[in-house]
């Protein structure tokens, strides 16, 4: 085994001697030697340059111990809820005998003792994410998740949630990871939560995995949220698209702390489609980094991007959006855009939009900007007697919603905008 430099690496060796022998000890190992060769990640490695991790992770916060106690956890949408609270998978909080027909769950663990070849050759994802070594840390340390299978033509009319919640009262480390996977033709509504029930810096590394079958979609909204100045969350979702598969993706983070949240997705099949939408409402010292790559493997893929950050206070945004169309991706058709929103003269955005094109038909193109309220709009709604914070928010919420519009669940766009409302009413107020 290679070693490790630093002394928080160290103490993140001690975290795998105890996880290593809890269920797929090959992945377990290979993920750790991957992660053994690349370390925590600084600015020195590209894909963080703006996200200096191995600064803020200095001293890893001790593994989670499970909880058991009941707890009253809030719910704010009508959905098949499935929890999973400080990094082991809760059946006692969750809507297990609630969910359909078509619908098989197990928790990660038992999927791990269990050993299933395609279930644990989809949990490796070996081909999209492979040179990150928060995702190989994640593989290497984890805890436990659920595994969710659909059965193919399946059609799941309620949204699942994900729901991934740190309680102790203590700094605590988590790493949990879920796999979903769709069959032939299936359709779901997956809803992804990640917050804290208390105000303890925790630092949590999750993943969500898709793997989507031919002609089968996914509509997943993600809310980021909770978290304090000190708090550290990696999310990572990793996709891979069949031929005609279609996902379409809208996350949400606010809260506070060092949140990153990374995207692979390899569109592997003809014809397969991809839209990875976002905001960030941004205050106090926030650092909020979405990391994006769009791998068009095979011809005549889609993908859309759009994301719109709001920066208050002394907020960080990140977006590092990548498109690669590998040769003999012909007929992709690909654009991305970034939009920042500065609300203070402290807040900082950095956009990064890359493409890296190996074929010669295809139609691609990406856009990044960073401004300020349009002093025009604001004067002109001031004339209209709206006080200046009332204007602003009624501007920040139009330009919020804007990353919304592919959403076509009434319900969770409804919940999202209340999300985006309940942050301006705070501001307006503050």
């Amino acid at each position: 085994m290679i070693k490790l430099a630093s002394e928080a690496e160290a103490t993140l060796s001690s975290f795998y001697e105890e996880m290593r022998d809890k269920g797929a000890q090959r992945l377990r190992a290979a993920a750790w030697a991957a992660f053994s060769e690349l370390g925590l990640p600084n600015r020195r490695v590209e894909s963080w340059h703006y996200t200096d991790l191995k600064t803020a992770m200095s001293r890893p916060a001790p593994l989670a111990t499970a909880s058991h106690g009941a707890l009253s956890l809030p719910r704010a949408h009508d959905s098949l809820r499935l929890v999973t609270l400080d990094g082991v998978f809760r059946p006692d909080l969750s809507d297990i005998a609630r969910l359909p027909g078509g619908v098989a769950i197990q928790s990660l663990r038992g999927a791990l003792a269990e050993g299933k070849l395609h279930v644990m050759s989809a949990l490796a994802s070996a081909d999209i994410g492979a040179q990150d070594s928060m995702l190989a840390l994640n593989a290497a340390l984890m805890q436990d998740g659920v595994v969710i299978q659909i059965a193919s033509g399946a059609r799941i009319d309620r949204a699942i949630e994900l729901a991934t919640f740190t309680s102790a009262e203590a700094a605590q480390s988590t790493y949990t990871r879920a796999l979903v996977m769709l069959g032939e033709g299936a359709q779901a509504t997956l809803i992804e939560t990640l917050g804290a029930l208390t105000a303890a810096p925790a630092q949590d590394n999750s993943a969500l995995l898709l793997r989507l079958a031919p002609n089968a979609r996914v509509d997943l909204v993600t809310h980021v949220s909770g978290g304090v100045d000190q708090s550290i969350r990696i999310a990572s979702l990793l996709a891979h698209l069949d031929a005609g598969a279609t996902i379409n993706s809208f996350a949400l983070t606010e809260g506070d702390g060092l949140n990153r949240r990374q995207i692979f997705v390899r569109l592997d099949g003809e014809k397969a489609s991809a839209v990875f939408n976002g905001a960030t409402l941004g205050r106090g010292r926030l650092h909020a980094d979405t990391t994006l790559v769009v791998d068009h493997a095979k011809p005549n893929g889609e993908s859309r991007e759009v994301f719109r950050n709001i920066l208050d206070d002394q907020s960080v945004g990140v977006f590092q959006g990548k498109v690669i169309v590998r040769p003999g991706a012909q007929k992709t058709d690909g654009a991305m855009q970034s939009k920042a929103l500065l609300l203070s003269e402290q807040a900082t955005m950095n956009n990064k939009p890359e493409l890296e094109i190996f074929a010669d038909d295809v139609q691609c193109g990406h856009g990044a900007t960073c401004g300020r309220l349009d002093k025009d709009q604001l004067f002109y709604l001031g004339a209209r007697g709206l006080p200046r914070r009332e204007a602003e928010a009624l501007l920040i919420e139009g330009f919020a919603n804007e990353a919304m519009e592919a959403l076509e669940d009434d319900q969770l766009k409804a919940f999202l905008g209340e999300r985006v409302s309940a942050w301006l009413s705070r501001r307006i107020n503050r």
